[in-house]
């Protein structure tokens, strides 16, 4: 019996290319193919990409030359590349760089054990396909290992939106959002192996309408307190959401379902209706403070999360204030924010450019402000106590690390907390990016 082939994935970007590596891995277990985490003992190496970031793709281009003098040492080294950068690039990545053998976009690679075997007989393979059938479906699952207390799920992939400045309708498609009774058995599943939170995820989370067990559609809060049911799941998460779908119950589900995390990620972008207007957000200002005036109403303690651009084409001063008088109204516990970068294809990459070194100023105010709010929402928390799921090993002896309701990073010293145990702490201390406390003894 030959001796199973290895498997090298490198993952960029969102938490969907996790969850999508994850399930290329054991697509590819099925064809005979083990993980390592050596990529010099690979048979097969996978960049799974992300076309977010600016330059996504000359930055894969960078990364497969690395790969070169692999592929000279060892010529039946098979390179691929997945995600959105393949599907968007498609044809032009083998163009550019002959050692790649297979290019798959994100709604193909269930196909990938079929595309292996056209490796083995000396062809190359290409699939960015947007194909009828449903890739989960197609992804049966087989006996698998003990996975860790924390896990992603995909419901709903797509997004409809067409913001001005965003290239997943192009690379994932349009919206669609998997059959519920088919999410319950992957989160069962998971649950089984030893999960105990499950972040569930969508370019669009929030959107989510798949069909129920008994017909109909379920809207994401009642695929919630479906999954709320699953003895041995314990949290629930779900990233990331659009204003526009916080709907009355997925709102009314944050007061009253006890295994939704009190944290919600909901990007606006920008603060200034007449750029969420050229971008194509479809809300002002005050719609998006609305609902998060109703957010809050319903689970006071929600920390808050959101996404911001900085230099958007034609962003003016008056507009970037805008946005800081927004962030300062909202007061967010983390964000995420980035200078507009362009994307070719998109409605916003043939607009008046902001100059980049007012668009650099403009990034660096505004972080400062996010990063002097998520200090402010971090010390508040010392004094509290928090319930923590504990993940692993901390860096020190007895140390163990884990996440608060909350997301804030937890440590403390507790030599007998085994990973996947739930334990009530003290905060004693607000770090940059983590909090420390002590176990409260009951």
């Amino acid at each position: 019996m030959s001796a199973p082939k290895k498997l090298f994935i490198k993952t960029y970007g969102c938490q969907m290319n996790v969850y999508d590596s994850e399930r290329m891995a054991e697509a590819m277990g099925g064809a005979g193919y083990t993980e390592t985490h050596d990529v010099s003992d690979a048979d097969m190496i996978l960049l799974n990409t992300c076309h977010i970031r600016e330059k996504a793709a000359e930055k894969v281009y960078s990364e497969l030359g690395r790969f070169r003098d692999l592929k000279d040492a060892r010529p039946d080294l098979k390179i691929g590349v997945a995600g959105c950068v393949a599907q968007a690039e498609g044809e032009e990545i083998m163009r550019r760089q002959p050692l790649v053998d297979l290019v798959v976009g994100p709604q193909s690679y269930h196909r990938l054990p079929e595309m292996a075997a056209r490796l083995a007989l000396g062809e190359k393979a290409l699939d960015t396909d947007f194909p009828e059938e449903d890739k989960f479906e197609q992804l049966k699952a087989r006996p698998k290992a003990k996975r860790g207390p924390t896990a992603f799920l995909t419901v709903q992939e797509g997004c409809d939106k067409f913001c001005a400045f965003c290239v997943v309708p192009y690379t994932r498609g349009a919206e669609v959002s998997r059959p519920a009774g088919r999410i319950l058995d992957e989160a069962r599943g998971l649950v089984e192996r030893g999960v105990r939170e499950i972040t569930l995820l969508g370019q669009n989370v929030n959107a989510y309408h798949g069909a129920g067990p008994q017909g109909g559609d379920w809207s994401l809060a009642r695929l919630i307190w479906a999954l709320s049911e699953v003895d041995g799941l314990e949290r629930i998460r779900f990233t990331t959401s659009h204003p526009n779908d916080m709907s009355d119950d997925l709102i009314e589900a944050h007061g009253s379902c006890a295994k939704l995390m009190p944290y919600l990620h909901l990007p606006v972008q920008s603060g200034s209706d007449r750029i969420l207007k050229r971008m194509n957000r479809k809300h002002t200002a005050q719609s998006y403070l609305k609902v998060i005036e109703r957010i809050r109403a319903a689970r006071p303690d929600i920390l808050l999360s959101g996404d911001f651009i900085v230099g958007f084409p034609e962003e003016t001063d008056a507009d970037f204030q805008d946005t800081l008088r927004l962030i300062e109204a909202v007061g967010y516990g983390t964000a995420y924010s980035f200078k507009y970068s362009t994307r070719p294809g998109t409605p916003a990459a043939n607009r008046a450019q902001v100059d980049a070194g007012v668009a650099d100023e403009r990034l660096r105010r505004l972080q400062a402000l996010l990063t002097e709010q998520q200090h402010a929402v971090q010390q508040s928390m010392v004094g509290r106590d928090v319930s923590v799921l504990f993940e692993k090993p901390g860096r020190m002896l007895g140390q163990m690390v884990g996440k608060s309701e909350y997301l804030h990073a937890v440590h403390v010293v507790a030599p007998d907390i085994q990973p996947g145990d739930i334990a009530r702490v003290r905060i004693t201390e607000s770090g940059t990016n983590s909090l420390a406390g002590v176990l409260v003894t009951v």
